[in-house]
Formats: C-alpha cells, sequence, structure tokens
C-alpha cells in the first residue's frame, strides 16, 4: 500500500516534535546528574608494581625471575612510561656504557701493573671506532719496542687491550693476569712478558704472535658496554695466529665480570683452555674438545 504525501508529512512532524522533545528532557537534567549518566573516560593506570602488572604470574615466581639476570625483568612502569626511578638507573647506566668507550685506561694503572705500553696505527679515538682495520695494525715504533723488551718464542704471548671499554681493564686486568701466569706456570707453560695495546682490536693478535714468535696468542680485551655492566671483558685465544687468518681459529672466553664469570675464576679457566690448545695445537673450531 503507497503512503500518500499527507500521510508521509505527518510521520515526519511527529519524529521533529519527538525529538525536540527529548533534547529539552536531556538539557533539564542538571550537570551532574548528566556526569553521572555517560560513562566515565578510560583513565590512565596508576604506578603500579611489576607483580602487579603481570597477569598471572605470581610474586614469588618473579622475584626468583628477577634474581635470576641482571637484565630489567618487572621493573615496573606509570601508566605508559618507566617509573622515575628506573628511568634515572637506564640513564645513568647508559652515561656509564658510554664513558667506558671514550675514556683511555689511566696511565698510572699500566704503570702500577708494570705493563709497558704500546699503540696501534689509530691516532686517536674517534680514528679507533671508524677504522678498525687500524686497531688490527701497531705502528713500526710499537713493533720495535716489542722486539726489545719483550721475550721471544714464548709458549704464550698474553696481553691486554682497552678495546671498548676502558673499564673492563680496570676492573678485571689486577686479577686475571696474575691468576692465568701463576696457573700456567704451575702447569710448566711458559708465558712471555705481557704489555698492554692501546686503540687494540682483537685482531691485533695475529700481528703480535707472529712478530714475537709466539705457539699461543691471548689477549685480554674490554668489550663493548651494555646496559647491565660495563666491566666486561673477553679473551681471545688463538694457535701460531698470523695476519689474514680467519675468525673461526680464535677460542672466546666472555661475560668476565663481577656479575658473570669472576676474574680469579675466568683465569684459572684460561689457563686450561691454553694447556688444551697447546696439546691439540689448534685453537677454535679446530680445537676438539
Amino acid at each position: 500500500m503507497r503512503m500518500t504525501r499527507e500521510e508521509l508529512l505527518r510521520i515526519i512532524a511527529d519524529e521533529i516534535v519527538r525529538m525536540k522533545t527529548e533534547e529539552k528532557r536531556n538539557t533539564a537534567i542538571e550537570p551532574e546528574q548528566r556526569l553521572r549518566a555517560e560513562p566515565a573516560p578510560e583513565k590512565t593506570p596508576p604506578c603500579k608494581q611489576a607483580p602487579e602488572q603481570i597477569r598471572g604470574a605470581k610474586e614469588e615466581s618473579l622475584e626468583i625471575l628477577k634474581s635470576s639476570t641482571a637484565a630489567r625483568v618487572g621493573i615496573g612502569r606509570c601508566g605508559p612510561r618507566l617509573t622515575t626511578d628506573e628511568m634515572l638507573k637506564f640513564r645513568a647506566d647508559h652515561a656509564a656504557a658510554r664513558d667506558s668507550v671514550q675514556k683511555d685506561v689511566d696511565p698510572a694503572f699500566l704503570e702500577q701493573m708494570g705493563l709497558v705500553s704500546v699503540v696501534t696505527q689509530c691516532r686517536d679515538k674517534n680514528e679507533y671506532l671508524t677504522r678498525p682495520d687500524l686497531g688490527r695494525r701497531l705502528t713500526e715504533e710499537s713493533k720495535e719496542t716489542l722486539k726489545k723488551i719483550c721475550k721471544m718464542s714464548p709458549q704464550v704471548q698474553i696481553f691486554a687491550g682497552g678495546g671498548l671499554s676502558s673499564v673492563a681493564v680496570r676492573a678485571n686486568l689486577e686479577t686475571i693476569l696474575p691468576v692465568m701466569q701463576d696457573a700456567l706456570a704451575a702447569k710448566g707453560i711458559e708465558t712471555g712478558t705481557p704489555f698492554y695495546v692501546k686503540y687494540a682490536r682483537v685482531g691485533v693478535e695475529d700481528e703480535i704472535c707472529e712478530l714475537l714468535d709466539a705457539e699461543v696468542v691471548c689477549v685480554l680485551i674490554g668489550e663493548r658496554p651494555g646496559l647491565m655492566t660495563a666491566e666486561s671483558m673477553s679473551a681471545y685465544i688463538a694457535y701460531r695466529a698470523k695476519p689474514g687468518v680467519p675468525e673461526s681459529i680464535r677460542t672466546v672466553v666472555s661475560n668476565i665480570h663481577k656479575g658473570g664469570t669472576a676474574a680469579a675464576e675466568a683465569g684459572a679457566y684460561i689457563a686450561d683452555i691454553i694447556e688444551q690448545i697447546l696439546e691439540a695445537k689448534a685453537s677454535g673450531v679446530n680445537l676438539k674438545r
């Protein structure tokens, strides 16, 4: 059945009256009543401790997890952001990491350790960071210095390098170096004259091994700092290394720091590894253990 024009106009007029009546009724409601009637907007959640944020996780389990790692686990938040304390800790750790890269090892510390310092072909810290190839080669003057002060043809040549963390050298070398020397001596293994290489990359040990005719070379070097620690050191060990050898010939002991493998423990372990390398006359992937 078709609707006549009059009937359609009547329906439209009734709807307009209804809408106006509804509008007047809403206007008459007090503002406080209208706010109570409307759903509350979603609010930013207040600051909470981590155990309350992780659904289904028990507080005890979270504490066990946090105690097992130095990583930032269950640190809490305030709304979408880190809490003020955690943000300040993050910025402090980041600053410490930057400082450890930019600073050099204190010459007074090297003198205290009785270590002569030589240098790679890098002229400054910026060149060291941008030209890794130069950090793998000694200057001619440094080569002559090592020939004069070092014992030639040792079974094991140990030296230190600042690498990407001078802080790691200061924190670990004083303990790990004498432990290694004593442990190797107890095994009847001869070590060469230790020294320090400024602006050293790991690959400089290849040139040093060939220069001093060492059977095994080991560099104790500061690793790239992270937000957990800036004190991590690694030992890179190679048998009969020379420039151009592949990285796969290196045996590596990493995470040497107070929150990882302690320097004294690492020193004894490295001595055992060196003994195996000498017996097998191989290192890296060629070492069968």
